[in-house]
């Protein structure tokens, strides 16, 4: 039987970098050298085929940067090549990323042509004042159109993505940012709240900084958000991320469950064979990597030994995923959806009850209120997800 399979395409490439990101992307690379990535891209999709055989591909999700951003050939070829390479499922979860300030009506048809069935749209507010804050380059009506161009090209699965905590921004303009989309119906929203992250051009503006919310604003935005989606039918299925029934992102449920998932393009992670590791940063060394790989390939280099060698220069921050590892992750990482952990899962993978392992941990936090158990699941409370990094962070064994 074969293994569920994910993959992540990172597209770096944007029009205009945000004050706040601090994502590996940039602005002002030419088509030539979106070309050279894509075949990059490419090639490191082929390294796979010596075990492409015993996965099935589920999910696909093309992120960045903007992926919107470049021709839609370009997201065809890559595509093309996954279906060469692996068996992609017939009812697969195939998601791209979009800015409103790059995509066209005839892009989004293109899209539906290759398969892709669900798109994520970044709105982050209503507000277009708070728009030229961040750094966006499409206002609130340039979203709506995009919206729905969207449905009328077919799409029947769209996220939205919203921020709080902006510079500038009060609990009624967040509030009425969240009436608005829910408006709209969208299936899946996604509300972050602003991490000012160390060197973007946000942690250098001292003006801005000043204009951010203080940290009770924030956690009420935070309430207000669960208030207000799920009076309009969204239900809350991971810290920041609300669906219509049916409609969680798969792709993102591998991650937070230790599914198995390839991650490719620059920086991109991945989680597999037992190992996680991440790809290089460096956008020429990643292209000249892979453009020498492409040429071995041409030549008939053993598939296998190719693999090696190439995944020697492409990858750093390499971890052995030892039980200990992955016994933590299906912790922390699973605590993060609203359901929380199954006990019996945790069983059937590590051959041992939760609690033989973590129990010391669950019951002190279940004692305080921020965590609650049965004979099913354990999962984090209301009070507990407010203090959560702090909660996680106390599932980390001793190695």
């Amino acid at each position: 039987m074969k293994k569920d399979l994910s993959i992540y395409i990172h597209i770096p490439f944007c029009l205009h970098k945000c004050v706040y990101c601090d994502f590996l992307s940039f602005a002002g690379r030419s088509i030539s050298d979106q070309v050279r990535y894509v075949s990059a891209i490419n090639n490191e999709i082929r390294l796979y085929k010596p075990f492409a055989s015993r996965y099935l591909v589920k999910t696909i999700y093309f992120g960045g940067g903007t992926p919107s951003l470049i021709d839609e050939s370009l997201i065809e070829s890559m595509l093309e090549t996954i279906r060469d390479t692996f068996e992609v499922d017939r009812f697969a979860e195939i998601t791209i990323e979009a800015n409103p300030g790059t995509l066209k009506y005839a892009d989004l048809l293109q899209y539906r042509e290759f398969g892709i069935n669900r798109l994520s749209i970044g709105m982050q507010t209503a507000d277009d004042e708070l728009l030229k804050k961040l750094g966006r380059i499409h206002d609130f009506e340039g979203f709506e159109k995009c919206f729905q161009d969207a449905r009328r090209a077919g799409f029947e699965n769209i996220s939205v993505d919203l921020m709080s905590g902006i510079p500038g921004q009060s609990i009624h303009s967040y509030v009425d940012t969240l009436t608005r989309v829910t408006e709209l119906n969208p299936e899946h929203i996604s509300s972050y709240s602003l991490q000012v992250e160390e060197g973007t051009p946000l942690a250098n503006n001292a003006e801005l900084l000043s204009e951010i919310p203080d940290e009770s604003i924030d956690r009420e935005m935070y309430a207000m958000t669960k208030r207000v989606l799920s009076a309009s039918g969204y239900e809350r299925y991971e810290f920041s991320n609300y669906a219509k029934p049916g409609y969680e992102s798969r792709h993102n449920h591998v991650y937070w469950t230790g599914g198995e998932y390839i991650g490719l393009g620059i920086s991109a992670a991945s989680l597999f064979k037992g190992e996680r590791f991440t790809n290089i940063r460096d956008v020429e060394e990643y292209m000249q990597v892979l453009t020498e790989a492409g040429d071995e390939i041409s030549n008939g280099t053993s598939p296998e030994l190719l693999y090696e060698a190439a995944a020697k220069q492409l990858r750093t921050d390499i971890t052995v995923m030892y039980v200990n590892n992955r016994m933590e992750e299906f912790m922390f990482l699973g605590l993060r959806l609203i359901k929380g952990v199954s006990r019996a899962d945790f069983r059937s993978r590590f051959g041992k009850d939760m609690f033989s392992v973590f129990g010391p941990v669950i019951n002190k936090y279940s004692d305080q209120g921020f965590l609650e158990y049965n004979d099913a699941r354990v999962w984090l409370t209301d009070k507990g997800i407010d203090v959560s990094n702090y909660i996680l962070a106390d599932f980390l064994l001793d190695q």
